[in-house]
């Protein structure tokens, strides 16, 4: 029996170690682009003028089932401080992030302005609001300009695509860095992106 559980420990390593080396040619593009289409992949989105060169790029996206001005509060409610990262609660918990409920339909949604500051947690980075387009599109910026998140929410149909984009300049280009950014800042990344942007979808739906 110990042979056995031994053998199937090494088997189970030695997979956890292939799939972790094809990760960048296998599904690191799926990774990056969850939800999104080529042409939404493509697609300038306003703030891309902001950090043209970035070294990393996401594009996520997901279909609302309702119009864009369902969408858009609970898009400007999201956020530490506000309404809640929409993500899961361990995330939230590992880093820092405020869990706020949003206050629900019947509460007016937080406005914004550019030049607001949204802190992501008590002690991390500070996002700056950046532009405000209402019911079209945010985008904010780290306060070193190393980061970008813009949301677009593009009409079509009956339904709304809520697009993220995240422009992102590390500031360490160690290979251990990069190792680091590649292997648990990238998947991370899309566990809370997801989450996010179907919690959107979800509280829109119920509105809408």
């Amino acid at each position: 029996m110990r042979a056995r559980a031994r053998q199937a420990l090494g088997t189970g390593a030695l997979a956890a170690v292939a799939a972790g080396a094809a990760y960048p040619w296998l599904w690191r593009y799926a990774c990056l682009t969850w939800g999104a289409s080529a042409v939404e992949v493509c697609r300038a989105m306003p703030g891309d003028e902001l950090l043209p060169a970035a070294p990393l790029v996401t594009t996520r996206a997901v279909t609302v089932d309702t119009w864009p001005s369902a969408a858009w509060p609970w898009l400007i409610r999201q956020g530490p401080g506000r309404g809640g990262a929409y993500t899961y609660a361990w995330i939230e918990t590992v880093f820092g992030l405020d869990r706020r409920i949003p206050g629900g339909p019947q509460a007016p949604p937080p406005e914004l302005k550019p030049g607001d500051l949204l802190p992501l947690s008590p002690r991390g980075p500070v996002l700056e609001v950046v532009d405000v387009d209402v019911e079209r599109g945010l985008v904010l910026s780290s306060q070193d300009g190393r980061w970008v998140w813009s949301f677009g929410l593009y009409p079509r149909g009956h339904s709304t695509r809520l697009v993220s984009r995240n422009r992102i300049a590390p500031p360490d280009h160690t290979p251990a860095a990069r190792l680091f950014s590649l292997y648990v800042l990238e998947p991370v990344g899309l566990l809370m992106e997801r989450r996010m942007l179907l919690g959107v979808k979800k509280r829109a739906e119920a509105e809408g």
